[in-house]
């Protein structure tokens, strides 16, 4: 990890990842300011997999790193880690420059599964790439409170198939019977995808009210 070659630094920090083993943690956080960010992006990435949340204060530190490849490590990482700790940065990097970085952000909040994210999450709900808004609406699924419930339906109409598709799941989760009627008219989505999304979330709603 002290290695004069970058190379070497990074690929001991992709080995210690792969091991898992915690005893790994103080030294890796240690070089989590490595002048190279591809040493920097694999160490954030280890700390994601080892777990440990010794490194939850120092990774939120990461997500202002200059590069956003780190940062968008550093956002999956604390949803691997899932603190709650990580909740109140992880919402201000919603707002990050980068829309992959938003998105990812995005992920871990519903990873972490707190429902005080949701005010941001549906505040994000509205942003132009549809990344952002996929991530969001999965999120948004991994939480599973209903009151976001009339918010999933008008992502239904959303222009880009893939969020409509996420959103026709989401609500199958959450499996709220308002939802029924909206779900319903997306069988008539033009896209396949979406079409049969709806198809399996009514299913599920359907069950749910039988149990």
């Amino acid at each position: 990890m002290r290695d004069e070659d970058s190379d070497t630094r990074r690929e001991a920090a992709e080995a210690l990842g792969k091991i898992k083993d915690e005893r790994a943690v103080d030294s890796l956080i240690q070089i989590l300011k490595d002048k190279e960010k591809n040493v920097r992006r694999e160490v954030v990435w280890a700390l994601g997999k080892i777990g440990d949340k010794k490194a939850v204060k120092p990774l939120i530190q990461t997500l202002n790193d200059e590069s956003k490849e780190v940062r968008l490590v550093t956002a999956w990482g604390l949803g691997k880690i899932g603190d709650k700790i990580a909740l109140e940065p992880l919402t201000l990097a919603l707002k990050d420059k980068d829309s992959d970085v938003r998105w990812m952000s995005a992920i871990a909040l519903g990873e972490i599964g707190d429902p005080k994210a949701l005010e941001s999450l549906l505040e994000a709900l509205k942003a132009e790439y549809w990344n952002v808004r996929y991530g969001v609406t999965w999120a948004l699924g991994k939480i599973g409170d209903k009151r976001t419930v009339e918010h999933l339906i008008q992502v239904l109409k959303d222009k880009d198939w893939r969020v409509r598709k996420v959103a026709a799941g989401t609500l199958g989760k959450i499996g709220d019977k308002r939802a029924i009627t909206p779900l319903n008219q997306a069988l008539e989505d033009e896209n396949r995808d979406v079409r049969e999304a709806a198809k399996l979330a009514l299913k599920k709603i359907k069950m749910k009210k039988k149990s």
